[in-house]
Parts: structure tokens; sequence; C-alpha cells
């Protein structure tokens, strides 16, 4: 069996790729992948620090504004819109899949549009309630729409969907909080996991280093930190409020966490956006954590996706309107100063997840090749 897969531009796309190609693979290893991904995009490291090979085509989204700069930026992307078709069709044409899979990003757009039109068997996945604007244009062509949540539904006209919950990795799924600590060589002290996704998050990154320059000159905690692709300003910004990150064994600041698995089962507790794979995640290793849903998203839908969690006594949120190093601060004490609480949010989170949506994208596969 070959399968290929497309979907980029965030983690939030790639990982639920991976994921499913992952499990495929588990069931079936004797199966070939190709990725087709965005010649800039981070894809281009995390598929094949994965194992899977990729190929790529040039893609873009469509600006929103009507400046000068957007207006050439949109002319660029229409070109792009035939060009990347024009690359898919070679990519498919040579590898000749049995079934393609897209999880959305600009780059699945003509990848799965240009399979189709091929005679090829084509599913897509949907992560979040309010879906991405790719996925809706595509659902038509496809033979079935796998979403996340039911939430999802109203969007999407007559197309053939099921509920399969958000694909999960493996290593998620089975990574151990002792061995993950003893492999990060930490102590008895709390450790924070935090993170505002691959890009980073201004605002995250600001109210994180006033916690980050206090465990640095107390140790009272151990944090592991990801500051994302535009922040890297963040270390001097600790070291402006008087700690030297560099001198601090119980800090671990980087860009991004390529080991996400490993940290957050050795994690007491997450700080994070409330992007939807991101939740899926936390709640199947049943993490309490902090939410703070970005503002800048369709729909408002990392806020609705956090209070699902926060209704249910599995999370905290401080939205970003309200969010300051002093108010992050007096959230984390108040949460890592009271175990009994702490246990109860990381209970509540793992009654929530969805564990075997890994499975049930599996037999969507299964049945659009007619192997059932």
């Amino acid at each position: 069996m070959k399968v290929l897969l497309a979907g980029g531009g965030t983690a939030g796309h790639i990982n639920p790729a991976l994921a499913i190609a992952g499990y495929i693979k588990k069931k079936r290893p004797e199966t070939e992948f190709l990725f087709i991904g965005n010649r800039d995009g981070m894809e281009q490291r995390l598929v094949p620090q994965a194992g899977f090979e990729i190929k790529s085509i040039t893609i873009s989204g469509f600006k929103r504004s009507f400046s000068p700069k957007s207006m050439v930026e949109n002319v660029k992307t229409v070109t792009r819109t035939f060009t990347s078709s024009h690359e898919a069709k070679k990519i498919i044409s040579e590898f000749k899949p049995d079934i393609c899979i897209g999880t959305g990003g600009y780059v699945s757009g003509p990848v799965i549009r240009t399979a189709s039109k091929m005679g090829i068997p084509c599913i897509i996945h949907e992560q979040n309630a309010y879906p991405g604007v790719t996925n809706k244009m595509l659902a038509k062509s496809v033979e079935k729409v796998m979403l996340a949540v039911p939430d999802a539904k109203k969007y999407f006209e007559k197309a053939d969907f099921v509920v399969t919950g958000n694909p999960v990795r493996g290593d998620i799924l089975t990574a151990d909080k002792e061995e993950s600590r003893a492999e990060l060589k930490l102590d008895e002290r709390p450790m924070i996991l935090s993170f505002g996704g691959s890009l980073g998050a201004r605002k995250i990154n600001e109210a994180v280093a006033d916690i980050v320059a206090r465990s640095g000159k107390d140790g009272r905690y151990q944090h592991i930190h990801a500051y994302g692709k535009y922040g890297d300003w963040f270390p001097d910004l600790v070291k402006e409020k008087g700690t030297d990150i560099s001198q601090c064994s119980n800090l671990d600041i980087r860009p991004y966490i390529d080991n996400m698995p490993t940290c957050m089962a050795a994690a007491d507790l997450v700080i994070c956006r409330a992007g939807a794979i991101t939740l899926s995640e936390i709640q199947a290793m049943g993490k309490p954590a902090i939410l703070i849903p970005s503002p800048n998203v369709a729909e408002n839908h990392q806020y609705h996706n956090a209070m699902a969690l926060v209704n249910a006594g599995a999370a905290e949120i401080i939205e970003e309107s309200e969010l300051s190093g002093e108010t992050l601060m007096k959230t984390v004490d108040k949460m890592l100063l009271d175990p009994e609480k702490l246990n109860t949010i990381s209970e509540n989170s793992r009654k929530m997840a969805i564990t075997d949506a890994n499975e049930r994208i599996y037999s969507v596969v299964k049945k659009t090749l007619g192997l059932v």
C-alpha cells in the first residue's frame, strides 16, 4: 500500500499527519509513505525527523490586507496556485499512491484537489471545531471528511463525514513520566512546560519571562520553555530581568521542542495555547494546564476549545487580554501549591481524552480502500 500525506505550515497540521502515518506503519509495516509539504514550511524539518520522506511544492495563502505589499503577494499566490498543482501532479504521478490524506494548511489544497482529479481516493482530517478554509474547499472533492468534534459538521455542506477525534502520536500515549524525568535529568522539584506554538507568541513569551527569571534566581521550579521561531529575543529579555539562562541548570530554554512527548510526560504543569492537537495531547496525558487561547484565530475557536476543558474542571484559562507576568505567576503558584487540586484537574483532563482516534482514522482508510 502507498499512502501520500499532505499538510503543513504549523505543527497543528503536521503532527496529525505524522500520527496517522505512524499508526498505519505500525499496522501495516510494508506501507510506503510520502509527504508533500511547502518548501519553506516547518514540515521540512519535522517529517524527515520522524523518519518519512518528503517532497516539496510552493504555495501560499491570500493576504486580507489591501496594502501594495499584500497585493503583490496575492498576485504571487494566484501564480502559485497553478504552478503548485503542476508540481503536485508530477509528484503524485511518480509515487502512484493508493490513497491521499490531507490534514490542512495551504499545501494540502493543490495536492488533494489534484489527486482527486486524477481519480485517486482522498480523505481529509479537520482538527478544529471551526474548520480551516482549505478543508472546507476540499470537502466536496473527497471520499470522507474526518472530524475531531461533532460541532464542525455544520460547516460542511453535503460532505460525507465521520467523527474520529484528533490523532495523537503513539509516543504521546506511551510516554512515561518517571522515565521522561530521568531522561531529562530532572529532580523532584515541579517542572513547568510552556510554549506558544511553533512560531512563538509574544504575549506568552513576555509573561513566561517573569516566571523563568524568578526560577533562575530562587530555583523553586524547573522550566522548559520554547519561545518559537520569532522569539529569539526571549533570552535577552530574561537577562534584563536579572537571570542569565546559560548559568541556570533548572532552566531549559529553546526555540522549539523536538521531543515534546518526553517533555510533556515529564511536566507537572503545562502553559500553552488552546490549539486542537495540543489539547488532545494534554488530555491523553492527563496534564494540568493553564490555557491562553490565541485571539487571532477564526471564530475565536481556541477560546471555545479551552472553555470545554475549563467547564470540565480540566484546566485553567487566562485570556490574552488579561495576561501578565504577575497574573501567570499567581496562577502557576496557586496550582502547583495544591497537589490535591492538581491531581483532580489531571483526572478530569484524562477523562476527556479520545485515545482511539488513530484506530478510527485507520478504519476510514481501510474502508476507503475496500480493505474491510
